[in-house]
């Protein structure tokens, strides 16, 4: 038998859920051996397998490109799972939504760029004009608040469902734990 397939995916956020996810030491070691990592931004992968058993998908979809990335993790996954708030309720990066994005856009290369800084026509993902939540664009199988989660609530919850169970989170975390 096959070990099932796993994959970490990062879109708007700090990255402070991969770091808990990395927090969990020897622990990871101990998943790491029960599943086949195909995608992460922790490895050199590039293209997203076809098929993919479990995915953490950390941070909100802000851009095109997130929207895009997350429709096909999404067709692509059997388990996806919110990680962090993020991912969940768009946390901080929402924080962007109360401001018209050509206004954030003024503000970050404009007035912000020393020298008179000009808004760049290629190179970056097209900004949305909302910044939401992984569940707002695609269906989510679990979500796992917290910001970021704890390493113990990570190794819990991937520990249960590796073993066929479906985790208990709200006795595992809580929003903003």
């Amino acid at each position: 038998m096959s070990k099932p397939t796993f994959a970490t995916i990062w879109l708007d956020g700090c990255s402070g859920c991969h770091m808990s996810f990395l927090d969990m030491d020897e622990r990871l070691v101990e998943i790491l051996d029960q599943v086949d990592l195909v995608y992460s931004p922790l490895v050199d992968v590039k293209e997203y397998p076809e098929v993919v058993d479990i995915a953490l998908v950390e941070g909100a979809v802000s851009t095109d490109e997130d929207r895009a990335k997350i429709r096909k993790i999404r067709a692509h996954t059997k388990t996806l799972i919110s990680l962090g708030d993020c991912a969940v309720t768009s946390n901080v990066p929402a924080m962007r939504n109360y401001f018209p994005v050509d206004s954030v856009m003024k503000r970050a290369y404009v007035e912000n760029a020393a020298g008179g800084g000009v808004i760049p026509e290629r190179g970056l993902p097209k900004l949305d004009p909302r910044v939401c939540p992984v569940h707002e664009v695609v269906h989510v199988d679990l979500f796992i608040p917290g910001c970021p989660p704890s390493a113990d609530t990570i190794h819990a919850a991937l520990t249960e469902l590796l073993a066929g169970r479906n985790p208990d989170i709200a006795a595992l975390t809580r929003f903003g734990a």
